[in-house]
């Protein structure tokens, strides 16, 4: 039976409806680990790049989809020194949080899986902005015998020169964005729709006017409330606006 095969020079294309969202443990176990060991992969679906040597926003794939996997050789920072190189042309992946243990009941031959959480920030470090790309970074690594189900990290060494890493960008910080956007509107309309009527006094005008008309008639032509105010005082009462 022929491998089914969706990845066309260099990314992962899907026919219409179709959706590749595996869990942790598929992700370590039938590709990772496929990978490192050169089995065959269920589906040739995970491109090849080294992610380091891009931005996220420029990484192969539709940045509309949630989720784009990618396997990338690991690439040491220092020649004779065992950490990752993490750096891009614009910024820089730093680790957050601790690294999750990835086991699973069908494989009990030492070996887990580690997925480390790493957030992108622009600039040099350590004064990077903080961005909102999100990189899980899945390896393989071997545990002590009898400890492939233990909750502790008894890791002995990593395994393979290969990497399994999920790209997505968090949706929670853009909507707390449109959220608080949505808030400022909604706080505008509420002062412009709260301010104070204004209260406009027709008696106490009519009686300024009166005495204002006796002293200088020529006033009138400017504003002139009726002469005879003082007949409408008990009909006259305050207009809002």
């Amino acid at each position: 039976m022929e491998k089914l095969n969706f990845v066309k020079n260099g990314v992962s294309k899907l026919p219409p409806g179709f959706r590749f969202q595996p869990t942790d443990e598929e992700l370590v176990f039938q590709y990772l680990k496929c990978k490192v060991f050169s089995y065959p992969l269920p589906a040739s679906i995970i491109p090849e790049i080294n992610v380091c040597k891009y931005d996220p926003w420029d990484l192969p794939g539709n940045c509309d989809l949630q989720e784009r996997h990618f396997f990338s050789p690991k690439e040491a920072k220092y020649r004779n020194g065992n950490r990752m190189n993490r750096t891009t042309k614009c910024g820089y992946w730093k680790a957050t949080g601790s690294d999750k243990r990835i086991s699973s009941s069908t494989c009990n031959n030492g070996i887990v899986g580690v997925r480390k959480t790493l957030i992108f920030y622009e600039g040099k470090s350590p004064k990077g902005s903080r961005t909102h790309w999100v990189l899980h970074e899945y390896r393989l690594v071997s545990v002590e015998t009898g400890a492939a189900n233990s909750s502790h990290n008894n890791y002995v060494n990593e395994i393979g020169d290969w990497v399994l890493c999920r790209l997505s960008m968090k949706k929670r910080s853009l909507e707390s964005d449109g959220s608080a956007t949505h808030q400022k509107h909604r706080q505008n309309n509420t002062v412009q729709t709260s301010r104070p009527r204004l209260m406009f006094d027709f008696m106490m005008v009519g009686k300024t006017n009166s005495s204002t008309s006796s002293s200088c008639s020529s006033s009138s032509n400017i504003m002139e409330v009726s002469s005879n105010a003082s007949d409408h005082e008990e009909t006259s009462g305050y207009a809002h606006f």
